[in-house]
């Protein structure tokens, strides 16, 4: 209502997205810094492209695909570990989060 005169085509684009925008808090908070992650697959690959560009050329197949195993398990090393992998099996089992605290059903309630 705000900005809706001043600026029509932004809040209808809101508007319409708003599901998808709001999708984030339907996850358990400890793992909002994990889905904030730009692209976490171009970030793995990052050592592996910035080592096959300098050695081009001078590689087998055989040998390119050893190489960038090798580089993407020494990678591994220093992965951050996910912040609440315990809640996982709840979100695969289609528990209800809403601001990133599960929510219980009215069957699993106590009277």
């Amino acid at each position: 209502e705000k900005y809706g005169a001043k600026y029509e085509k932004a809040v209808t684009c809101l508007i319409k997205d708003r599901d998808a925008l709001l999708a984030f808090y339907d996850f358990p908070a400890d793992h909002w810094d994990h889905l904030r992650t730009g692209n976490p697959i171009k970030s793995v690959f990052a050592t592996v492209r910035h080592r096959t560009v300098r050695t081009k050329g001078a590689l087998s197949q055989k040998t390119a695909k050893l190489m960038v195993f090798k580089l993407v398990q020494a990678a591994a090393k220093t992965w951050r570990r996910l912040k609440g992998a315990n809640q996982l099996p709840m979100v695969i089992e289609g528990v209800t989060f809403t601001d990133g605290v599960a929510t219980q059903s009215a069957d699993n309630r106590a009277a």
